[in-house]
C-alpha cells in the first residue's frame, strides 16, 4: 500500500467514526488501535505489552489517543526497589538521577521485550489528538528498531521532585519530574507516590517537529448522524 493510500484510508476510518451520534471531542484508544490494525492487517493485542497493535515479524505500534490538553500516560512504571530509590532521591541529586535512570531504563526494557517477543523489525508511535472542535491530528513515527532498541537516553534528562499541592478535590502528591537537559523543559512526571503513572509531556514536541513518517489532519469533521439516522442505518443493514 502506498503512503498516500495508507493516509487516505486512515483518514476515512477516522471520519466515519466521527459520524457516530455520540462522538464529541474524544476518540477512545481502543478505537484507534482497531483502526491501525485494520489498515495494516495487524492484530490488537489487549495485553500489557509495550505494543498495542502488532504485525508479527514486522512492525508493532504503541497507540495513544487523547484530547489535546490531556497528558499522555506513557506507562504505569512500577520500578523495582521503588521505596529505597525514592528514599535516596530525597537525600541527594545523585539519588534523583539514579531513580530517573531506573524509570527510563524501565521504558527501554519494556520496548525491547516486545521487539523480542514478536520478532519485530521496528516499533512505531501511533498518536491521535482530537481538539475541542472535533478536528483530528494523527501521526506515526518510528520509536525504536531491532538495530536501535533503546527509546530514550537516560543522560538526556535531569530530575527533581515537585511540591505537593492542595486542590479542591484532594491533595496532589509530589511527582518526580524529568527535564530535558537541552531545553530545560519538563518531559516526564512520575507519580511513584501514588499509582506509578508516568506522564510524558515531552511527546508534544513530536506533533510538528518534521520527523513523523505520516501526518493526517481532519480540519472539517463530518456532521454526526442523528440517533434516528443511526438506528435506521442499522435496521437496513442486511447483515444484521
Amino acid at each position: 500500500m502506498s503512503q498516500k493510500i495508507y493516509e487516505e484510508t486512515l483518514a476515512e476510518y477516522f471520519s466515519l467514526f466521527l459520524k457516530l451520534p455520540w462522538t464529541r471531542n474524544s476518540i477512545p484508544g481502543q478505537i484507534v488501535e482497531q483502526i491501525v490494525a485494520l489498515v495494516n492487517a495487524a492484530e490488537v493485542l489487549n495485553t500489557y505489552d509495550f505494543v498495542d497493535v502488532v504485525k508479527r515479524n514486522d512492525t508493532g505500534w504503541q497507540v495513544k489517543s487523547t484530547k489535546e490538553s490531556t497528558p499522555v500516560t506513557w506507562k504505569r512504571a512500577k520500578i523495582e526497589n521503588k521505596e529505597e530509590l525514592i528514599r535516596k532521591s530525597h537525600e541527594s541529586t545523585g539519588g534523583m538521577k539514579q531513580l530517573g535512570e531506573a524509570i527510563i531504563n524501565f521504558c527501554n526494557n519494556h520496548a525491547k521485550e516486545s521487539i523480542e517477543r514478536y520478532n519485530l523489525k521496528k516499533i512505531n508511535y501511533a498518536r491521535c489528538i482530537i481538539f475541542e472542535n472535533r478536528s483530528i491530528k494523527y501521526f506515526e513515527r518510528e520509536l525504536c528498531s531491532l538495530s536501535k532498541p533503546s527509546l530514550f537516553d537516560p543522560d538526556d534528562f535531569y530530575w527533581d521532585w515537585s511540591r505537593e499541592k492542595e486542590t479542591i478535590r484532594k491533595e496532589q502528591l509530589s511527582a518526580l519530574h524529568g527535564f530535558s537537559k537541552q531545553t530545560n523543559k519538563k518531559v516526564w512526571a512520575w507519580h511513584g507516590l501514588g499509582e506509578n503513572q508516568l506522564h510524558f509531556s515531552g511527546e508534544h514536541s513530536w506533533w510538528n517537529d518534521g520527523n513523523n513518517l505520516i501526518e493526517i489532519t481532519i480540519d472539517n469533521p463530518p456532521p454526526r448522524f442523528s440517533y434516528q439516522d443511526f438506528f435506521n442505518a442499522l435496521k437496513n443493514d442486511t447483515r444484521l
